[in-house]
């Protein structure tokens, strides 16, 4: 749940209300390849609830991603083909919001793209490091019994209440 947060703590209840209206509810079977492996993404995924796993270009699982991860995002700066697969599993439901659909609010509204763009860098710059422990770097790994809000910046503790306020109104609005 964490890591939406990190996303919805930059944006403005505006922003969350056009995600949520301009993003399609899914449900995912268990087993659905919602991303195959060397493939192009065509949309950012919000996980609502259930699990998506994301697994090497072999099969084997890398990380299980659960309600308030998202999926897609490296591909929308990115065009690159995919190096993961990432498959439904079970109770898995998300908010797809087409990337040509990101890209067109993104051209026409400054203050958006900027208020965007700079949570998509805290949102990944907290994955890489969190990444760069998980295999040892910087440290070593982190301590499995600390609470993920010790990893939080300080600055962000501030807005997490508020984000997590817009998630809940995301999902209402989205159930409506």
């Amino acid at each position: 749940m964490r890591k939406v947060l990190f996303i919805l703590s930059e944006l403005w209840d505006e922003d969350v209300d056009w995600i949520a209206s301009h993003g399609e509810r899914r449900a995912y079977p268990a087993g659905t390849e919602l991303i195959p492996f060397d493939s192009r993404v065509d949309s950012v995924y919000f996980v609502i609830d259930g699990s998506f796993d994301v697994l090497t270009g072999k099969g084997d699982l890398i990380v299980q991603l659960g309600s308030g991860e998202i999926i897609g995002e490296m591909s929308l700066v990115d065009p690159a083909r995919t190096t993961a697969i990432v498959r439904a599993g079970e109770g898995a439901v998300a908010l797809r919001l087409p990337h040509d659909v990101l890209r067109e609010k993104l051209a026409h509204d400054a203050p958006f793209a900027a208020r965007f763009y700079r949570a998509l860098s805290v949102f990944m710059s907290d994955r890489i490091r969190h990444t760069t422990r998980r295999f040892g770097y910087g440290g070593g790994a982190p301590d499995p019994n600390a609470p993920q809000m010790s990893e939080i910046n300080e600055e962000l503790v501030d807005k997490i209440h508020l984000a997590g306020a817009r998630f809940d109104r995301m999902l209402k609005r989205m159930a409506s």
